[in-house]
């Protein structure tokens, strides 16, 4: 007796979903606890280092074959029917949505969690995430043709996406540009910033991406794109933070190294360190009310009133989405 454990995180066209594989692990772990002889099969995109893919699967060394989680019903279900036809076919923690559909009555033995007229079971993916990672902001660009000859964006944006789809990580891609319209898009620097003051770690090739991070206290690992170094540089430079990339040494060696650093205990108390900082160019400030004929004051909480921000942004001259 072998059986072979499937879902749609198995068959060529299938989806896959965090709950289907979670479903599909807590399957496993039934038939483990109960000394049940099995293996996991996966899609060729979803299969993990010397897992089984499905189109490997010898049929003949099994006796039992049980879909876990999703509909019960396809072409791809169809599909192992066929080619599964001597084993007893079980489906588990499944929706039923027509009993007498020909797929779902395919199987010798059907464990709903919700059909027609019946009441429903939690979901098998209902079951502690095993283990925690760490969830990462990204900001990155393409943009900043002022430039010239000195961008290097493409090739490290490039490098760096490669290096980030390796991780194993949360990673959120996340935008400083601010648009009301767009409810994908945050639409005002605080809730900008709420996202950031929940992340572990920010990996950034935008400025702002450094300088908010730094102010709400998040370690950042700071990608410069510009050869020679530019105003991500700089920025760090001016708040003393030591984990900097520029593109001369954009490697995995080198960007593990920093990020390892930043999701340490001692990354994050520089971090905290740094939000305990003056948090804005209070010196530029100060020139510019002394040039407009004014006193400086103190500014306890370290920041502009948002009617004199708004100004400021919208005098400067530069788009949005180059800052």
């Amino acid at each position: 007796m072998h059986t072979l454990v499937v879902g749609w995180s198995s068959v060529l066209h299938g989806e896959a979903t965090a709950g289907d594989v979670l479903a599909m692990d807590a399957v496993a772990d039934a038939l483990g606890a109960a000394g049940i002889p099995h293996d996991v099969a996966w899609s060729a995109v979803m299969c993990p280092p010397g897992g089984l893919r499905l189109d490997d699967a010898d049929p003949r060394r099994y006796t039992d074959l049980v879909f876990v989680c999703g509909p019960a019903t396809g072409r791809s279900i169809a599909e192992l029917h066929e080619r599964f036809a001597h084993c007893r076919r079980i489906a588990v923690g499944v929706s039923v949505l027509d009993p007498g559909d020909p797929v779902t009555a395919g199987f010798h033995r059907v464990i709903a969690r919700d059909r027609p007229g019946a009441g429903a079971h939690r979901d098998l993916a209902a079951r502690p995430v095993p283990q925690a990672v760490p969830v990462l902001g990204v900001y990155l660009t393409s943009g900043q043709q002022e430039y010239g000859a000195r961008r290097r964006h493409e090739t490290t944006r490039a490098g760096l996406e490669a290096w980030l789809g390796g991780l194993d990580a949360a990673r959120l891609p996340l935008e400083t540009r601010l648009d009301p319209r767009d409810w994908r898009l945050p639409a005002t620097a605080a809730q900008v910033g709420s996202v950031i003051a929940r992340l572990d770690a920010v990996v950034t090739m935008r400025m702002h991406g450094l300088v908010l991070a730094l102010r709400a206290g998040v370690p950042v690992l700071a990608v410069d794109p510009v050869a020679g170094g530019g105003k991500v540089t700089a920025q760090a430079r001016a708040w003393d933070w030591p984990a900097v990339v520029g593109p001369e040494e954009l490697g995995a060696g080198r960007l593990e190294e920093q990020l390892h650093w930043c999701l340490s205990a001692e990354g994050r108390k520089a971090a905290q360190a740094r939000s305990a900082k003056d948090p804005s160019g209070t010196e530029q400030l100060h020139d510019l009310v002394r040039e407009l004929g004014g006193t400086p004051r103190p500014d306890p909480a370290g920041r502009l009133g948002a009617e004199a921000s708004e100004g400021l942004l919208e005098s400067a001259g530069t788009p949005a989405h180059q800052r």
